[in-house]
């Protein structure tokens, strides 16, 4: 099943920007704020690459889906473009996120999922 297939797929995405943060926070707390940046800057340019990176391997994919992936890459885009590292570190968080809930990402994959 297609949808199946970029579930998996986002999986490997979500599952590299979560080793990106903890490297990033481990980074911070050991090597400082550089190390930091250059983490976070790593995080944003795997997302900006997303929606290229999906349409590339499922070109037939459902439109909706292809969008979504496009709004978060735009987002990261944005983020490297202004070089916030404050924006790139919230990517895929909402405002009112808690410790523990799901990001923008992982609930984007859920529902692709159902």
């Amino acid at each position: 099943m297609r949808s199946l297939d970029i579930y998996a797929f986002l999986l490997q995405r979500i599952n590299a920007v979560h080793d990106f943060e903890k490297l990033a926070e481990a980074e911070l707390g050991s090597e400082g704020q550089q190390a930091y940046e250059r983490v976070m800057r790593q995080k944003a340019m795997l997302l900006a690459k997303l929606a290229d990176d999906a349409r590339e391997r499922f070109p037939d994919a459902d439109e909706w889906v292809l969008d979504g992936l496009e709004r978060f890459s735009a987002s990261a885009r944005n983020s490297l473009k202004i070089g916030s590292v404050f924006y790139m570190s919230a990517l895929l968080y909402p405002e009112d996120h808690k410790p523990g809930q799901p990001n923008d990402l992982e609930v984007f994959a859920e529902n692709l999922k159902e």
